[in-house]
């Protein structure tokens, strides 16, 4: 039986802060942070956003864009590291908000900036069973950088909502396969009740990002017996745009190949919504025919790759709910007095 993307939809908040008003806070060279992270700029939440109104605003433009019934969503799965609450689940709220509701299954997923892929692999075994209809995937996050953190740079906010079904006819992408690649890394963590995460600095790259990239990327091409030739545009995980940048070279792909997807520079780390943003922005520009290769990693760590191959449904639905490009445009830019409000970074006692 055949899976895929049946419809998606990407929120962003239109709230700004630039980097070298962040440097010049911390008494850093924004030049060289800019140079180095390839990041000029990251998406604020507005005082009202969290999480879950960016889950369900995602959520209701993938609704939107393939005129789909709520009703037909057997499953919705939000995978966040900046969820809400610790104990009530942000899923049954975008399921109300869309209506999905009650006859349907609902949880709350976890694994850092790839639990939004896990909750698309959830959802391809729901479908594929025959257990659901329609099951939908969510990735959105409000991620966290503790002051003067080089977090802080880069982490930003964001979701990205798909939904997965088995109706070829109805599919925007096939999703021709996934693998996954994991092991426990310890490169990044929280623990319950601390209000930043904590990282293992330049260990986060080697043991945790680039191994379980190439580990989950050469996993699927081998396994597909596939190379980067086959593709027309790649994405990986954006922590910055140094390391996709990085790693596509490493497993052969070109700039070019990762050019529509690479949004990091103009929106930061949207964390679980990384991966999946960049897929979004490559669906808002693929043709019919295009095959893309995507790769996901979560900090603790793992991969997770697809290959999509998009169909001619692509070009009836693209324009029917907000693309990538459309969100990013007409940012409000804010200063660091303004962003530490909008971030709760001001603890009064």
């Amino acid at each position: 039986m055949s899976v895929g993307i049946v419809s998606y939809g990407a929120y962003i908040p239109r709230y700004r802060i630039k980097v070298e008003d962040i440097a010049r806070v911390w008494g850093d060279d924004a030049d060289i942070l800019s140079a180095g992270l390839m990041v000029n700029e990251k998406s604020v939440p507005d005082m009202d956003e969290d999480t879950a109104t960016i889950a369900v605003e995602a959520a209701r433009s993938a609704v939107a864009r393939n005129n789909i019934d709520p009703k037909r969503i057997g499953a919705v799965y939000t995978g966040s590291e900046s969820h809400p609450y610790a104990v009530k689940p942000t899923s049954t709220i975008v399921a109300e908000a869309i209506e999905a509701t009650p006859a349907m299954t609902a949880a709350d997923f976890e694994f850092a900036c790839k639990a939004g892929t896990a909750a698309i692999q959830a959802c391809m075994g729901l479908v594929s069973s025959g257990m659901v209809d329609l099951g939908m995937a969510i990735g959105a996050d409000v991620s966290q950088g503790a002051p003067g953190d080089a977090l802080e740079y880069t982490a930003a906010a964001g979701g990205v909502a798909c939904i997965i079904g088995s109706k070829e006819s109805e599919m925007v992408a096939v999703i021709e396969d996934t693998y996954s690649f994991t092991t426990d890394t310890p490169d990044f963590w929280r623990r319950e009740g601390m209000p930043y995460p904590e990282h293992g600095g330049r260990f986060t790259g080697e043991p945790g990002y680039f191994k379980h990239v190439s580990g989950a990327a050469n996993g699927l091409m081998e396994k597909m017996g596939t190379s980067p030739s086959d593709y027309d545009n790649a994405v990986f995980h954006q922590p910055n745009g140094k390391f996709p940048s990085r790693v596509a070279k490493m497993l052969g792909f070109s700039k070019e190949q990762i050019k529509p997807g690479l949004v990091v520079p103009r929106l930061g780390n949207t964390y679980s919504g990384s991966c999946m943003m960049g897929i979004a922005a490559t669906l808002d520009q693929a043709k019919p025919g295009d095959r893309i290769f995507a790769t996901a990693f979560g900090s603790g760590a793992g991969g997770d790759a697809f290959s999509f191959r998009v169909t001619d449904k692509i070009d009836e639905v693209r324009d029917a709910a907000p693309t990538v490009e459309g969100l990013l445009a007409d940012p409000i830019y804010m200063d660091y007095a303004m962003y530490a409000k909008h971030k709760g970074k001001i603890r009064l006692g």
